[in-house]
């Protein structure tokens, strides 16, 4: 028992970070652990070049866009609950959850809403509350290079934003957002199993 008592206290704030994000203490030691070694000049925060430093984020087309979302506002220094907050939405959805929550609490950060709208913002590259045409290109031509020509993308953005657009002002609003991807399983989709 003290041997974990002494691992909380390697996190700083743990028992606050693990009521915020739902992280278990054992899962939190480990992002800390990360964390740390991600901070190869022992700042006390990650930079977006530590974050570039990651393999994963190396080569999904969508890195810098991930790496963007640690950094809200414009900061540049990201700290580690910070760091915990954004992994906090890709934490699975716990199955055995009976999904009542006292309604004065806020939503976690892993719930079907906070899934949808971290998805939402790597597409609303001018973060004006809407994806337009041109967000949506510039997305998939991230997502799929040159193995599609342009034509073909811009038929796509086209077709992708008139089939979401539901109120005909040329973009995808938060909520065209939510309805055009209601059968999908997002809270599986955008779900890391080593994040429990």
């Amino acid at each position: 028992m003290g041997a974990r008592a002494s691992h909380a206290a390697a996190v700083p704030g743990a028992e606050r970070i693990r009521r915020e994000t739902g992280f278990s203490q054992a899962c939190l030691l480990r992002l800390h652990h990360r964390f740390q070694a991600l901070d190869r000049n022992n700042k006390g925060y990650l930079s977006r070049v530590d974050l570039q430093q990651i393999g994963a984020l190396a080569v999904n087309p969508l890195g810098d866009r991930i790496i963007d979302s640690f950094f809200p506002d414009g900061n540049h220094q990201l700290d580690f609950p910070g760091f915990v907050r954004v992994l906090a939405h890709f934490r699975p959805v716990d199955e055995e959850d009976p999904g009542v929550r006292d309604p004065k609490q806020p939503e976690p950060l892993n719930s079907r809403m906070n899934k949808l709208r971290f998805a939402f913002q790597l597409y609303d590259l001018d973060r004006d509350g809407k994806i337009s045409r041109n967000e949506m290109l510039q997305v998939l031509r991230l997502m799929v290079g040159v193995q599609v020509t342009e034509e073909q993308l811009e038929s796509i953005a086209d077709r992708t934003v008139q089939e979401a657009d539901e109120d005909g002002d040329g973009a995808v609003s938060f909520l065209e957002f939510t309805k055009s991807l209601e059968k999908m399983n997002i809270e599986q989709k955008m779900s890391i199993r080593i994040l429990k």
